[in-house]
């Protein structure tokens, strides 16, 4: 019987996708699996295949293949074993895309030890949030972090640095994988802030299995496609979504190394000919305000985003640049991808805007407050059918008639104003329209009148001022309501993000909460008329 990677349209899909067939794409069992062996041992034959492209900030490009990680990864896994870390102990890693970085990953989980990456820019404090939580035996890091590691207390502190790497030459350069795929792999970090820092989630070798309903049908992927996800590894999309599941597949992956740059982005999807790109909305963003695009010539098949929704400026400039539909992948970490739009697949139409369906298998619904469900157009919250009852995704959401899932923003983005119901997410939409507007944030804040009114967070190429207030609240009412607008503005220089990012409108409350704005260029704040 064909393996499912053979398939690429969505009537097959829903045909045959199941638990059973997705196990077929696998050397391991439902006893044994080691995520080491399925992404990187098994496809390291000799040939010297080409398993990761890194792309650099500096603009230097790295080649690494599936042997050459399979052999480094065993000597790491070897050296854990010399130094005396044993099954289930965690390895840390703050690290960019590199050798040293594929090698605690997979070196680590080779031998049955946890792997737990942690995003490269972390301070002191979130640094040590994490390592409090997750008590790892090692922190491998560089140099310059490796100041800051050890300033924590009872953590060991390593430098993956040339003398490690010669260090690890005495080893040998393969190791024999025995873990179960129930044992624990990785420990996930969100991108929460530190003063609200979430339990890692914790995933077995397993994983690796039900992830592959998000490679073939959240990204499209397949064998012969040449990858690229610029996003961080050390978050949930660069690493399932960017590194785990291509190479799980056979297929090369690219991924960026240092500080975002999306001209650098764009060269190397044009020097890599990358044919399927995976990457954050910011990213597509970035590219857009860049204005460089139509610099570099392209070959992208397969495009789809993550994180958050898309704006249709932003979706046009995908359209006009890459020529390929924006397919959503919506999920989270702790529930993982469950709507897809079927990237590749000729019998699926891509709405624009829409998360798209679920995957196959899953019942998702938009439910009111009573537990009904929604009708077409209707916002409610979205809710996934798990171990028989439904469980909140704390997303709001619609549907249309034909099935399709629109987002309307996290639970806690619904702003209700004299009674009135208004997304964050759609003013945003809305605003970032106009062509002086670069980012946008919306929240909701107090009101004596309306109880909350709309307030936006304006990033702009104009001096902010009150003709121009005037001009987006004009903006914005002739294209959702009359009621539905900003009544308050704030022009700044930059927005909160997450480390993935997401724009983080939690800071931005917290700092109305607190009576602080961040310095802004200009604020506006009018009266209830």
């Amino acid at each position: 019987m064909p393996h499912l990677t053979e398939y690429t349209s969505y009537e097959d899909a829903q045909a045959h996708a199941n638990s059973g067939a997705l196990w077929d794409l696998f050397d391991g069992d439902r006893d044994h699996l080691n995520i080491a062996h399925e992404c990187i041992i098994r496809h390291a034959d000799g040939s010297g295949r080409t398993a990761v492209r890194i792309a650099h900030a500096d603009g230097s490009d790295q080649v690494l293949s599936f042997d050459e990680i399979a052999a480094g990864s065993a000597r790491f896994a070897h050296w854990l074993v010399n130094q005396g870390i044993r099954p289930g102990h965690r390895i840390a890693f703050m690290l960019e895309p590199s050798l040293p970085f594929y090698f605690s990953l997979f070196g680590a989980m080779m031998m049955g030890a946890i792997s737990v990456p942690l995003f490269t820019l972390f301070g002191l404090d979130g640094l040590r949030l994490r390592t409090d939580n997750c008590q790892p035996s090692l922190l491998i890091t560089n140099a310059e972090k490796a100041a800051i590691a050890n300033q924590i207390p009872g953590v060991r502190v390593v430098v993956a640095d040339a003398a490690l790497l010669h260090g690890m030459k005495q080893f040998p350069n393969v190791f024999g994988t025995q873990t179960r795929a129930d044992d624990m792999a990785v420990f996930q970090y969100t991108s929460g802030t530190t003063r609200e820092l979430p339990a890692a989630v914790k995933h077995s070798h397993r994983t690796l299995v039900t992830l592959m309903y998000a490679a073939l049908y959240g990204t499209g992927i397949r064998p012969g496609d040449e990858f690229f996800c610029p996003s961080s590894p050390a978050w949930g999309h660069g690493l399932w979504h960017g590194t785990l599941a291509p190479l799980a597949l056979g297929v090369t992956t690219g991924t960026f190394a240092g500080r975002f740059d999306a001209v650098r982005l764009m060269r190397a999807l044009q020097d890599y000919k990358i044919t399927n790109l995976s990457a954050a909305a910011t990213h597509y963003r970035m590219m857009k305000n860049s204005e460089r695009a139509s610099s570099f010539a392209f070959s992208i098949r397969k495009l789809s985003y993550t994180g958050e929704p898309i704006d249709p400026t932003t979706l046009a400039f995908i359209d006009e640049t890459f020529h390929v539909p924006a397919c959503s992948m919506y999920g989270t970490t702790e529930i993982g991808v469950v709507l897809v739009n079927y990237p590749g697949a000729t019998d699926y139409i891509v709405k624009p805007g829409a998360l798209g369906k679920p995957v196959p298998g899953l019942k998702l619904q938009v439910q009111q407050p009573d537990g009904s469900p929604a009708t077409p157009g209707v916002i409610g919250e979205l809710m996934l059918w798990r171990r028989g009852t439904w469980e909140s995704t704390k997303d709001r959401a619609k549907i249309d008639e034909d099935g399709y899932f629109y987002h309307a923003g996290r639970a806690d983005d619904v702003i209700i104003s004299a009674g009135w119901t208004m997304s964050a997410v759609e003013i945003e939409s809305t605003l970032l329209k106009h062509p002086d507007v670069r980012e946008v944030a919306v929240i909701g804040v107090p009101d004596p009148v309306r109880g909350q009114v709309a307030k936006a967070f304006i990033v702009t190429t104009r001096p902010g001022n009150d003709a121009y207030v005037d001009e987006l609240k004009k903006f914005t009412r002739e294209r959702l309501s009359q009621h539905e607008f900003p009544r308050h503005f704030a022009f700044v220089d930059t927005l909160p993000k997450t480390p993935a990012g997401k724009v983080h409108r939690k800071i931005l409350r917290d700092r109305e909460a607190a009576g602080a704005t961040g310095q802004p260029k200009h604020q506006e704040t009018p009266n209830a008329a």
